[in-house]
């Protein structure tokens, strides 16, 4: 069954065939910044089987540090995908139309979390990347 996720607009659609794998909350200051949140979730995905199924032309990509981009829809602004060497690895599972079939796992790079926002949740802490991941 695939899964579906859009655009606070509409205009930008997506679909996943499968289920997106490993899912967390990330706390660095580059997703803090592009969601205007204490952290976002996350879900990784296999490139293969993501693609846009409308609004392609408007997203657009900033990249926010070397081969990485985050991807957002040009016209109502929502965060939706980042991007490795222009390829689909994570979903902002805030934009998933549904239930994604998959739950956070984690907390990433507490280390530079919001000084405001306090973890009150039993789910694993990294201060930067977990075991596994690599930058």
């Amino acid at each position: 069954m695939a899964v579906t996720g859009s655009c606070l607009c509409g205009a930008v659609r997506y679909e996943i065939t499968g289920t997106p794998g490993r899912a967390g909350h990330c706390h660095c200051s580059i997703c803090r910044k592009s969601h205007g949140a204490a952290f976002v979730t996350w879900a990784m995905v296999d490139p293969a089987q993501f693609r846009w199924t409308s609004g392609a032309e408007l997203v657009t990509a900033y990249e926010s540090s070397p081969q990485r981009a985050r991807c957002f829809c040009s016209r109502c602004g929502s965060a939706l995908v980042s991007t490795l060497c222009g390829n689909v690895m994570e979903v902002a599972l805030g934009t998933v139309d549904g239930d994604p079939g998959v739950r956070p796992g984690e907390h990433i790079f507490t280390g530079s979390r919001a000084a405001w926002y306090e973890i009150e949740d039993a789910l694993p802490q990294f201060e930067e990347w977990p075991p596994g991941i690599e930058g």
